[in-house]
């Protein structure tokens, strides 16, 4: 786990970022109360580690992914999955350990920066893993800006592969899986909190909740523009109860918070 100290950002693409959605409007600001958030997309071992411990509300998988590797990121795990697994980790434990709030994961994600990307106005495969080829029917580019295109992996690489951390000291925010969040989602941020909460439209009973979640920071299936730090996923793959081999997720707990 990382150490998130408090602080504040703009949340959202300014209207000239390139190829951004509307979804990331309006910009807003938004304060964010310290935290603890995982170096690395949850790994298959500490996915089956935990998938050991008993069940709080559902049963989990032992073994899920369809890229097998122990170093490799957990996926095909819903988002009822990823938040068992919190519970039965917060209950082995007795720290509170939750999904990232959609302001949390980008407030991390950026690191005090602007730009489209924590590395900056582009992104290479060299850096990330993404689909940095050109998809001709659906005139999808591999390139952002200014960047060049790329290689196109076809399946996920083992966490921290990159040797490349934003200066938080997280890795992956960019590409490799999708990562679930903890909010329902909207479809801007008309309204949306800006203490850094999750934004719920009805009750807070996360195993009762339905609809869509939301994912952020694009997968090694998709194209530069969807990794973006601002960038919002919903659509189809983002229904709660979703499995899919380009969805993992990253953990976050209470700085100093303790069960009682």
């Amino acid at each position: 786990m990382v150490l998130i100290k408090s602080g504040s950002f703009l949340m959202g693409s300014p209207e000239d970022e390139l190829e951004r959605s509307g979804s990331e409007s309006p910009q807003h600001l938004v304060n964010i109360n310290q935290f603890c958030m995982g170096k690395y997309p949850v790994t298959q071992a500490q996915w089956k580690a935990v998938a050991a411990l008993p069940q709080v509300n559902i049963e989990l998988e032992a073994d899920p992914s369809r890229f097998k590797g122990e170093q490799r990121p957990i996926e095909q795990v819903s988002w009822y999955d990823a938040v068992e697994f919190c519970d039965r980790l917060s209950s082995h434990t007795q720290r509170l350990y939750r999904l990232p709030s959609e302001a949390e994961w980008e407030y991390a994600c950026r690191a005090g920066t602007t730009t489209p990307f924590h590395f900056g106005e582009t992104i290479t495969t060299d850096v990330a893993n993404y689909d940095g080829t050109d998809d001709e029917e659906h005139k999808w580019s591999g390139s952002y800006g200014r960047g060049p295109k790329g290689i196109y992996r076809k399946e996920t690489t083992f966490v921290g592969s990159f040797e490349v951390a934003n200066t938080f000291g997280l890795y992956d925010m960019h590409g490799n899986v999708w990562e679930w969040c903890l909010d329902d989602w909207h479809h801007n941020y008309e309204g949306a909190p800006t203490d850094g909460s999750a934004w719920f439209d009805d009750n807070n009973n996360l195993s009762q909740k339905q609809g869509n979640a939301l994912l952020r920071g694009g997968s090694w299936i998709i194209y530069p523009r969807i990794c973006r730090s601002a960038s919002r996923d919903n659509y189809d793959r983002a229904e709660r109860d979703n499995i899919s081999n380009i969805i993992g997720f990253r953990v976050v707990c209470a700085a100093g918070r303790i069960l009682q």
